[in-house]
This record gives C-alpha cells, structure tokens and sequence, in this order.
C-alpha cells in the first residue's frame, strides 16, 4: 500500500509507545526527519522534584520574522485492556479507510499533518521568507510541568520569538472542518470539608451532624450561575464530583463530611477571584468556623485569541479544503494552548476528536492528508 507522507509519518509515530511521560522514539523520529529536511534541533529534558523527568522536541528553520510555529505533544494516555483493542494499539493498522492506534486522534495524527505540511513546503520553496517552528512536548497528557510551559520558557530565554502558533489538538466534534478553538476555559479544583462531633444517632444532642452543614454548603454553590457568559465563551460551570463521609455505621454520627468540585471558568475569571467568590457563598451558607475550603494549584487559565487576521487565514485554509466554514470555540477541556497564548496568538485545529482516549482510536486515512493539506495552505499562506 502506497502511503502519503503525512499518513507514513503517522503510523510511525503510533508505532512508538510513547505512554506519558515515556519518550518511547517518537520525538527521536520527528527530530531525525526535521533535521535531514534542515531544521535545527534540540532535545530539552526537564526536571522537577516529585515529577517525572520529560523528554521534549525545539525544532526551527529560518531565523527571521515572522516566525510560524506549530504545537503539539506525542505522549499518549495508556491504552487500557489491549485485548478489547481490534488490532495492537501500537501498531499503526490501516484498515476499513482507518488509522488504528493509541494517539491517532490525540494528537500524532495532528503532529504528523503539521511535520509533512512543513517538510513539503521547505522541498518546494526552501527556507521560508521567515521561520517555521515546532514546540513538541511529552508532558501533554501528564501533569503539564516539565512539557510545554518549560519548552516555551526555554526558547524564549534563547531569544526566539514567535508571531504565531497553530496547535493541532482534535478540535473537530464531527467532521473536518466543523470547528476551531480561539480559546480555553480555565480549570480550578476545590474541596471543603464540613466539621462536626461524631457522636451515637439516639443522643444527637451530644454530636453536630456535619451532613446537613455541607449539604447547605454545596446548594449555596450551585443555587446562582457563576456569570451569564460573554460573547465568546459559555457561562462558567461549577460540578460536585465527589461526596465522601466515609462512615460505615448507620448509627454513628460522623465528625467530618467532604466534598470536592470543579469549575470550568471563562475570562472573566482568575483563579484568585473566583476562589473569592466561592469562599464568599461557603460562608453564607455556614459558619466560617465548621468548614475548611481548600482549592488545588492550578495553571490552566482562561485566555482567548481574539479573531482576526490569523482566525482568518487559517478559517479560509478549512473552507477551501474541506467546503465547511468552522465554528469560533473555546468549548472543551483544556490544552497546552493556554502557555503559548503568552507568547503569541495561538488557534487550534486538528482532527475529529470521536475516539480518543477511547479503545479502538483511529481516524480516517483521508482526513489525515485533508488535515495536511489544510496545514500547507496555512504556511504557503502565510508566507506568501
């Protein structure tokens, strides 16, 4: 079977078991094919204390403005039970007009689209009239310290710059081209424990139930909407996803009840602000000194690249090779997006999104070379 580019570097890439945060030879293999097409390369590894070490992939040809860059990671989320798979998760099986395999979707069919846009480019025409670049992280999957927001950190110590970023997440509900993501909404976790005296359910005078305390805790918190939202991103959203007491006998009073929570927020929010607010309600509803209020560190901010010139290229490069007009969205979970944004512009689009994570990932063999195609006119575009 005769394979495009993009498709062969793609079933390469699945072909490496790149399991967060192990490397597994998939950003050996994008910095061998890089480096022979002329970019220059550098693998960074960083550290950090109680977090495993990772392995990431700086990768540019060209030393002037303005400077494209593209996005991504290669680490993958475990496959799960491989004997539900159809074929091996890591073997990169083309069948049924389908990619199969851990990561095609998230995100090594976009890397590979990227990667082969860029090389054809560079064959055609060489060095562009500026620069094209690749931040290339295996952290994305992990817990996100030591990938993207060092990598970025580190060439903009060494004095790189970029003007803007294309980040190829699966961005896609449905079909190629349904939509694009101009931005993020942020992510805080917060937990709060309710205090009490345990005590025996017949002498309830001699015990605080702290059940009813955080019950009134949790519907102060959902009783009123965050904020209505605003012109680009959905109204903030606040879910209970944990409720614990931990009490296995029906009649004992138990001296503590928790809950934990998490909110996605748009850009009227900081994470500060919004632990304000949830404080403020905590403490309507009960008395600061029968509860405890606790909220996870947190980097995923809310940002939005506001449309515009770069919206647009990348919009018409859709259009002209899948017929559809993508939506504008900051919908979904959170990406690395939200560290480039301090950098430059950043918008992101990649394949259909359907499996991932999922047994069985795969997508289609032609959305691959559309994804490739689309990313082409995007830097001939660009550069023109």
């Amino acid at each position: 079977m005769s394979l495009s580019p993009a498709v062969s570097l793609l079933r390469d890439l699945i072909r490496c078991p790149s399991v967060t945060p192990n490397e597994g030879g998939a950003l050996a293999l994008l910095a061998r094919v890089l480096g022979a097409a002329g970019f220059e390369t550098h693998r960074v590894v960083f550290s950090e204390p109680g977090q495993p070490d990772v392995d990431n992939l700086y990768a540019r040809i060209g030393t002037e403005a303005p400077c494209l860059v593209f996005a991504g990671h290669t680490d993958v989320v475990p496959p799960g039970d491989v004997a539900r798979w159809r074929f091996d998760p890591f073997s990169g099986e083309i069948a049924d007009g389908m990619i199969w395999g851990r990561g095609a979707c998230d995100m090594k069919g976009g890397v590979a689209a990227c990667v082969a846009a860029a090389l054809d480019y560079v064959g055609r025409h060489g060095t562009p009239k500026g620069s094209i670049a690749f931040l290339i992280t295996g952290d994305e999957e992990g817990p996100a310290v030591n990938g993207t927001v060092k990598l970025l950190d580190w060439a903009l110590a060494r004095g790189e710059r970029f003007d803007h970023c294309l980040l190829g997440e699966p961005t896609n509900p449905n079909a190629l081209g349904d939509m694009m993501k101009i931005g993020r909404r942020g992510s805080l976790t917060g937990r709060v424990t309710a205090k009490g005296v345990q005590g025996h359910v017949a002498y309830p005078h001699l015990a605080d139930n702290p059940i009813p305390r955080l019950v009134a805790i949790l519907t102060a918190l959902k009783a009123t909407p965050l904020d209505a939202g605003t012109a680009h991103f959905d109204a903030s959203n606040l879910e209970v996803t944990s409720v614990d007491v931990g009490n296995p006998a029906s009649n004992v009073i138990p001296a503590e009840a928790r809950a934990t929570f998490n909110i996605r927020f748009n850009d009227l929010w900081t994470p500060q602000t919004l632990a304000d607010e949830i404080a403020r309600r905590c403490a309507g509803a009960a008395d600061p000194a029968g509860f405890a209020l606790a909220f996870e560190p947190t980097n995923a901010l809310a940002f939005l690249t506001r449309p515009g010139r770069f919206s647009q290229l990348v919009g018409k490069a859709i259009e002209a090779e899948t017929g559809r007009t993508p939506k504008l969205s900051t919908t979904g979970g959170t990406s690395d997006a939200r560290f480039i944004v301090k950098a430059c512009e950043v918008i992101e689009f990649g394949l259909v999104g359907q499996t991932m994570h999922m047994v069985d990932e795969r997508v289609a063999v032609a959305d691959v070379d559309r994804l490739a195609g689309i990313y082409a006119r995007v830097i001939a575009d660009y550069f023109a």
